[in-house]
C-alpha cells in the first residue's frame, strides 16, 4: 500500500508562510533545489487544496525557463498525478482533476491503486487528513529564519502523534530536510 507524505518547507518556528501570506523565505539554493528534483522522483501522485494547486500552478509552464534545475523540476512535476480539492475550482489544467469524493474516500482509492508515494499538500487539507490519521509520514525542510507568525504547517492536536525520524539532511544554506514516519501503535 502506498504512503501518504505530508511535507512542507518550513520556518524554524513552523510557519509555511509569513504573517502576510509570503513564502519567500523558502527560495532553495542550488544544492537544496536539486534535493527537491531528487525528492518528487518518488511520487507520482500530489492531493493538494485549492490555495496550493495555485501557487504551484506556475510549475505548467516552468519548463520553458533557461535554467536546467528549474526545467527538470518542472518536467517532473508535470507528470505527476494533481487531485484537487476545492469548492470553487470548474476545472484545473494539465495532469490534474478536481476530487470527486470526500478526502478519506479520495485518499483511501489512492492508496489502494498501485503506484509511488502520494504527497498531500496545503496546510488546511493536511490538517483535515492529519485528524483522520491518514498521514503515514511527514517532511519537513526547515529553513534557518524566524517568521514570528503567518499560517502554521501543523493544526492544534486534541492528541499528540508519535513519529520516528528515519532520514535527516543538511544542507551549506543551514537548511535542514527531516523525514519521520507515523508510529502507530495497536491498541487492545
Amino acid at each position: 500500500m502506498r504512503d501518504i507524505v505530508y511535507s512542507f518547507q518550513v520556518s524554524l518556528d513552523g510557519y509555511i508562510e509569513d504573517a502576510s501570506g509570503s513564502i519567500t523565505f523558502a527560495s532553495p539554493d542550488a544544492e537544496l533545489h536539486q534535493y527537491f528534483n531528487d525528492y518528487e522522483k518518488a511520487f507520482d501522485t500530489h492531493v493538494y487544496g485549492r490555495r496550493l494547486y495555485e501557487m504551484m500552478h506556475y510549475w505548467e509552464t516552468a519548463d520553458q525557463e533557461d535554467e536546467p534545475i528549474i526545467i527538470e523540476y518542472a518536467k517532473t512535476w508535470q507528470a505527476l498525478e494533481k487531485v484537487v480539492f476545492s469548492q470553487t475550482l470548474t476545472a484545473v489544467e494539465g495532469n490534474a482533476r478536481l476530487a470527486t469524493r470526500p478526502l478519506a474516500e479520495e485518499l483511501a482509492a489512492l492508496k489502494q491503486a498501485p503506484g509511488k508515494q502520494i504527497a498531500i499538500g496545503g496546510a488546511t487539507l493536511a490538517a483535515e487528513a492529519i485528524r483522520l490519521d491518514l498521514v503515514d509520514c511527514y517532511h519537513v525542510v526547515i529553513y534557518p529564519v524566524l517568521l514570528g507568525g503567518g499560517k502554521r504547517m501543523f493544526p492544534l492536536f486534541e492528541q499528540s502523534l508519535s513519529l520516528q525520524l528515519v532520514d535527516q539532511q543538511t544542507f551549506a544554506s543551514g537548511c535542514i530536510a527531516l523525514t519521520y514516519e507515523r508510529i502507530r501503535t495497536n491498541s487492545l
